[in-house]
């Protein structure tokens, strides 16, 4: 089982970004699928999830109506174009799957069953 994350750069405040998650090795379609994020010194932050079938999104209050969370489940892709970056963007942000849906205000790793390694969004000008 892999998820690999990518995509992540410097941004701009006020510029856009996007992230994609590559799933192998399991059954994706039937995973819902989450992005996490976690800044320096801070926990982790639930930003987005997205259900089997795409057509269910959530979003953090600290993202919603700036990032759009997306997959492609033939292509065992999801996608989480970031846009109108702010500094407090600035974190490594994790794709993480499971079966079920979950939500927790104090999100951990162990809640998930599966877990991508992070790529790095820094937003600066």
């Amino acid at each position: 089982v892999q998820l690999v994350e990518s995509g992540g750069a410097l941004g701009q405040p006020g510029g856009s970004l996007r992230l994609s998650c590559a799933a192998s090795g399991f059954t994706f379609g039937k995973y819902w699928m989450y992005w996490l994020r976690q800044a320096p010194g801070k926990g982790l932050e639930w930003v987005s999830s997205i259900s089997t079938d795409g057509k269910t999104t959530r979003y953090g209050a600290s993202v919603r109506g700036r990032f759009t969370v997306s997959r492609e489940n033939a292509e065992n892709m999801m996608y989480l174009e970031m846009d109108n970056l702010k500094p407090e963007d600035t974190a490594l942000y994790y794709c993480a799957a499971d079966t079920d849906y979950i939500f927790s205000h104090n999100p951990t790793r162990s809640l998930y069953e599966y877990w991508g390694q992070g790529t790095q969004v820094t937003v600066s000008s």
